[in-house]
């Protein structure tokens, strides 16, 4: 293994994804525009993710204005700031792509109901007690 796949193995580890294929996620994205930047914000759901090493990214489908639109994103990209996941979707693919062919309702995916993660689960939920001498 060289250098380059080495360091962009390590970039990979340090960004860690929770999304998974389906999800409905916003993908915080940085915008450089001459000398300004600002973060647009890019929702849809996630029909694919390749996991090609340090190169792995992922890619995200919305509708806007009654076309489908599709955006690639590198999962080690400095330029994403943050992803949030809006919702979970129950889906039994590796890739969404025959969401391409379908329109308005057709495309909608059943929410994952009853199973939730431990990660979103909060550690505790009460303050901790004062110590007493």
């Amino acid at each position: 293994m060289n250098k380059a796949e080495q360091l962009g193995l390590e970039l990979a580890q340090e960004k860690k994804v929770d999304f998974e294929i389906g999800d409905t996620i916003k993908v915080h994205y940085k915008i450089v525009e001459g000398t300004r930047e600002r973060i647009q914000v890019y929702e849809g759901t996630v029909i694919a993710i390749n996991n090609r090493g340090a190169a792995r990214t992922f890619t995200v489908r919305r509708i806007s204005y009654d076309v489908g639109v599709e955006r690639v994103f590198p999962i080690s990209s400095p330029r994403i700031a943050k992803i949030e996941i809006t919702k979970k979707s129950a889906v039994r693919r590796s890739k969404l792509y025959f969401l391409r062919g379908l329109k308005g309702k057709a495309s909608k995916l059943k929410e994952r109901k009853g199973r939730v993660s431990l990660k979103s689960i909060p550690a505790t939920t009460e303050a901790p007690a004062a110590v007493q001498e």
